[in-house]
């Protein structure tokens, strides 16, 4: 009897939430949802397909450059279904195993990515502090076991968190504040005990996103100690120069996240919208910007987008 009402009282379905009070005008809204999407995709591809063919581009930099729009485009697909699919034909309801697969997909992409932007900042900074060895140190092979390792991690460190979702009961008001599912919403709907979800969700989060933001703080702090040793004025803003797109997209990455979560853990705001906007903008700013940054202050990059459109 216990397994019946356990049954018919656990809800089949989660319900998504697009902008609370604004749904007569979802249409109108989905307008620039729908232009974020088409500019993340054209511009990560054309990053790609840019490194891909320019074989001058076929380095350390320009190939961590590459996973990172690998893990944009992933981001962006990830959520791009229900978003658009709330906006433009009000499609609320989510099974269970699809919104643990969607939540899956964007952490661990979110994991992956800060792997990358670690990376890229191992990257610059061998570049810099031992240009000599800078060859010998990133190998082809090397580079490939760096990207393998950062996707690992991210799958490894968040699969076993839809797997716990799945074992619980969910009993409560099933009504989630985003268009698309993530973990933190997700666990708070469970009737069951939750506290292994959120001890190791935090856990790994400080230990994967968190670590690896102290790691490139302290790189380039490195750096900087490196550049300012160098004696011609010319070359220190030379070196600092080819960091600049980098620290951009670190900021892009990391300080939506900070803000997301300062805001959930510390701030009191009577309306939900600006958490949902600030949810939107972690989500879809870095995919984004970040082949912007690199098209506009990476110089052969630009190049070689400025030959392909005139031809």
């Amino acid at each position: 009897m216990s397994a019946a009402n356990d049954t018919r009282f656990q809800p089949a379905m989660f319900l998504l939430t697009g902008i609370p009070g604004q749904e007569d005008n979802h249409v109108w809204i989905s307008i620039p949802f729908c232009l974020i999407y088409v500019c993340c995709t054209l511009g990560n591809s054309v990053v790609l397909f840019i490194i891909k063919t320019d074989p001058t581009l076929h380095e350390p930099m320009y190939i961590f450059l590459s996973m990172l729009a690998i893990t944009d485009l992933g981001l962006s697909i990830s959520t791009m279904p229900t978003t658009l699919g709330i906006f433009w034909f009000n499609s609320r309801e989510i099974s269970h195993d699809a919104c643990f697969a969607q939540l899956f997909f964007i952490h661990a992409l979110t994991f992956t990515e800060s792997s990358v932007l670690l990376c890229m900042a191992f990257d610059r900074f061998v570049a810099i502090c031992n240009p000599l060895r800078y060859a010998s140190i990133l190998t082809p092979l090397r580079i490939a076991m760096m990207g393998l390792v950062s996707l690992l991690k991210g799958v490894l460190l968040i699969f076993p968190l839809p797997i716990l979702l799945k074992q619980y009961r969910y009993c409560q008001a099933n009504i989630l504040s985003h268009s698309y599912c993530l973990h933190q919403e997700v666990m708070k709907m469970a009737c069951s005990d939750i506290r292994v979800n959120v001890i190791y969700g935090l856990v790994v989060t400080l230990a994967s996103v968190g670590l690896d933001f102290i790691v490139i703080l302290l790189s380039y702090i490195l750096i900087l100690k490196t550049v300012l040793g160098i004696a011609s004025h010319v070359e220190r803003l030379k070196a600092l120069d080819t960091c600049i797109s980098h620290v951009c997209i670190v900021l892009l990455f990391y300080m939506p996240e900070l803000g997301l979560t300062l805001i959930y853990r510390f701030v009191k705001i009577s309306s939900p919208l600006f958490q949902i906007v600030m949810g939107y903008v972690y989500l879809l700013v870095p995919p984004l910007m970040n082949p912007i940054v690199y098209s506009v202050k990476t110089k052969p990059i630009r190049a070689r987008i400025i030959r392909v459109f005139i031809k």
